[in-house]
């Protein structure tokens, strides 16, 4: 199994937790995406999206994030499931994780960030209040989400790490890189406290790559 991955990429930040917790052996093939690596020719042959992540397993090739954390669920069953429960369960696990993934993560990645500078002409002021903007919006109504559905164990649902839990921790760090402040999010910073002193979470983090 192969991991196309770049260290500060959230998404592959996802797949890198997910395996992790899994307890799925891998090896890890870099793509640095601040030199444009996966814009040349032989990244864009795994992935024409030219993004990151990229996981070969058993002679697949899979891209987007989600898809393959619900890949190495179905596929490797018999390792901790990231999505679990009741349908109403997995329906909650989901959706929890599409607030981060869908909402949040998409319109502040590097691309768009990247965009906002070299064609808006957005100055790092403004991509920064961009930035923080989003992540604000979106961590409040997690915030509130968590308090109807989330329990009362460390995690963001349930009594064991879920792919909601695999999509916060990276937005969480993203988030503290770019200078938010945290403190209107309390259970928020637990879940974040409580994962990052989990093994699984730890070799996953950018500092340990």
């Amino acid at each position: 199994m192969i991991l196309y991955d770049y260290y500060r990429s959230s998404a592959a930040y996802r797949v890198r937790i997910a395996l992790n917790l899994k307890g799925l052996s891998y090896q890890q093939q870099s793509v640095n995406l601040l030199a444009a690596e996966n814009r040349e020719a032989p990244f864009l042959a795994q992935n024409p999206q030219g993004l990151v992540p990229v996981l070969q397993d058993n002679g697949e090739i899979l891209s987007q994030s989600l898809a393959i954390c619900e890949y190495l669920d179905e596929q490797y069953p018999q390792s901790a499931q990231l999505v679990y429960g009741r349908p109403v369960d997995k329906a909650n696990i989901r959706r929890l994780a599409q607030i981060i993934a869908c909402d949040i993560h998409p319109v502040d990645n590097l691309r768009v960030l990247k965009y906002l500078q070299s064609e808006l002409n957005i100055d790092e002021k403004e991509k920064l209040r961009w930035y923080q903007h989003w992540i604000a919006e979106g961590f409040a109504a997690l915030e509130e989400q968590l308090k109807s559905i989330g329990g009362d164990g460390p995690y963001c649902y349930g009594d064991k790490p879920s792919l909601a839990d695999v999509c916060l921790i990276p937005q969480f760090y993203n988030a503290k890189r770019f200078e938010m402040d945290l403190r209107e999010y309390p259970s928020l910073l637990e879940i974040d406290r409580y994962c990052n002193a989990l093994p699984e979470f730890v070799r996953a983090h950018p500092d340990s790559q």
